[in-house]
């Protein structure tokens, strides 16, 4: 790509000439499961954006059927318009997948989208995305994110211990799959990481509300300080109730299957949380991802990202609710894999590099053409 045009930027219109989008089936290295479902692959679907001589890069982990929705229809909303109108390209966006429901697919679209523009932005004015936005921090804390149901106890360890080696400083184990067997995975996973790192769970709604109380207070022994999705996230009572009785070192987390802000307000407003999750490749982009959390600031509770955490990096440094970021397995393998100038944790923080613009990283297409379905 050429160089921006500094005229373009100085009279505030940055037309956007193209948008390209692919999607990237990546096998996992084993079969996967959490409490409520199993998986062998992910799907990365990426969107490129061209205007004024740069391209911006956003993505979502969603079916390839969401490539083909933002290729045949989503894109025609987008181009042509001004670059750097980000509220009103995402705006419009949402309104016009009204008839096509403004959750699942189609808003894994508008986020994709959403996120590219925001990392195009930010690269017209040559600047890293978090400069943009203003920073409220210069480094993030994550908890690494992985210990699947399918995985037989030295996996558990081997996985855990490689996070806590890499400094992390909290760990996240699933949970769920077979509630008898909870305790001892939960007892393992103590043993491996020592007293002083911080362990969290995440049974992906697979408990009813009583077994999810009863094993609150028994992992609340062991340490656990984070307990997600006990219970649906549709059930937002149940929630309130576990969150109101489970001991007190314990936090209820929820939210990543947000995909609009009323969702999200529900939660809060329901009290059915102690700590906010949002996922910027699902909730409408980065765009709704900053609401989110300014939400969370409001109601004076913790927000967390979910997943992607190369993605959330520079939008969570400029949000005072910001607490931690997700460093899910899966996720950083792809991003390791497939992405240039992705941040590496040090000391359980992530930090980005300030010599790059936008969100400071680019797509290795030749390396993921293997894996390309559109």
């Amino acid at each position: 790509m050429s160089s921006t045009n500094p005229d373009m930027i100085t009279a505030g219109t940055v037309p956007v000439k193209n948008i390209q989008v692919n999607a990237y089936t990546i096998p996992t290295h084993q079969p996967e499961s959490d409490g409520t479902l199993e998986w062998d692959s992910t799907t990365l679907v990426l969107v490129n954006i061209d205007a004024g001589g740069r391209s911006g890069i956003g993505y979502t982990y969603a079916t390839a059927a969401t490539a083909y929705f933002i290729a045949t229809s989503l894109k025609q909303q987008v181009l042509g318009k001004n670059a750097l109108d980000i509220p009103a390209i995402t705006g419009g966006m949402i309104n016009w997948i009204r008839n096509n429901g403004n959750t699942g697919i189609a808003m894994m679209a508008v986020s994709a989208i959403d996120n590219a523009l925001w990392d195009l932005k930010a690269k017209l004015l040559n600047i890293p995305l978090c400069t943009l936005l203003g920073k409220m921090k210069d480094q993030i804390l994550v908890y690494g994110s992985g210990g699947f149901t399918s995985y037989s106890d030295e996996e558990l360890e081997e996985e855990f211990a490689g996070w806590v080696d890499k400094g992390i400083c909290y760990v996240k184990m699933k949970i769920g799959r077979e509630p008898g067997k909870d305790l001892e995975r939960v007892k393992t996973a103590r043993a491996t990481i020592g007293k002083e790192t911080g362990l969290f769970v995440d049974a992906n709604g697979a408990y009813t509300t009583k077994q999810a109380l009863q094993l609150a207070d028994e992992f609340a022994h062991y340490g656990v300080t984070w307990f997600e999705e006990p219970v649906s996230s549709d059930n937002l009572p149940g929630l309130g109730y576990i969150r109101d009785r489970a001991p007190l070192p314990i936090n209820i987390a929820a939210g990543e299957y947000g995909y609009k802000l009323p969702y999200f307000k529900a939660m809060l407003s329901a009290g059915a949380v102690d700590i906010l999750q949002a996922d910027a490749t699902r909730c409408g982009g980065i765009s709704n991802f900053l609401k989110a959390g300014q939400l969370c600031e409001a109601y004076q509770l913790p927000f967390s990202s979910h997943c992607a955490p190369a993605l959330h990096l520079h939008a969570a440094l400029s949000l005072p609710s910001f607490y931690i970021a997700e460093y899910f397995h899966d996720h950083v393998r792809i991003e390791q894999m497939l992405f240039d100038g992705i941040a590496q944790p040090g000391h359980g923080m992530l930090k980005p590099d300030m010599s790059r613009p936008g969100l400071g990283f680019e797509f290795r297409h030749k390396d993921a053409e293997k894996y390309k379905v559109l």
